[in-house]
């Protein structure tokens, strides 16, 4: 099971559309798709802490994981919404489970945010991981909702990822107190 899911992991990463294909059939693969959320969650939090330097706390860790598990639910939620209801095509079917465990896979990309910690530019590290995130959720849109066209996956996912990203900016301003 270990070596399925890491196999899985490693495809998403890679953009393998095969392995988008297997996530989505695989009812079983929810707990690990939740399970990648979850890593890249606390990655973002333990990398964006680097940005912090001397001054980083477990707190900020923690906030900063929850946080990027929220933008990550929003994002899902309305992607969801969006790809089955305002921009489907003839052959979508909107199948929550599948679109969320595509997904979910789809976050693998932001377990390198981890090495923001170390990094002289965390930022940008995190920059990278959301960008490779974005190409991810793209193949991982277009595989569960059955798009023939990679344009509307990407339109999905913009759409998707703006208001969770508008969001969570808001919300790191503000608690930065800046």
């Amino acid at each position: 099971m270990l070596v399925t899911f890491l196999r899985r992991l490693a495809g998403a990463a890679m953009l393998d559309a095969a392995t988008y294909e297997e996530v989505e059939a695989d009812r079983s693969a929810t707990k690990q798709a939740l399970g990648v959320v979850l890593l890249s969650s606390i990655a973002a939090g333990i990398g964006l802490n680097g940005a912090r330097g001397v001054a980083a706390t477990l707190s900020f860790a923690a906030l900063a994981s929850v946080l990027a598990l929220a933008t990550w639910a929003t994002f899902a939620v309305v992607t969801f919404h969006v790809g089955s209801r305002l921009l489907p095509v003839d052959g979508t079917r909107a199948d929550a489970g599948e679109l969320l465990r595509t997904l979910g896979f789809a976050a693998a990309p932001g377990v390198i945010q981890v090495f923001g910690l170390f990094s002289p530019a965390p930022i940008a590290t995190a920059v990278l991981a959301l960008a490779w995130t974005i190409a991810a959720s793209v193949v991982a849109v277009r595989q569960a909702l059955d798009f023939n066209s990679t344009g509307r996956a990407i339109a999905v996912c913009l759409v998707g990822w703006g208001l969770p990203l508008a969001i969570a900016a808001t919300l790191a301003v503000a608690v930065s107190g800046g």
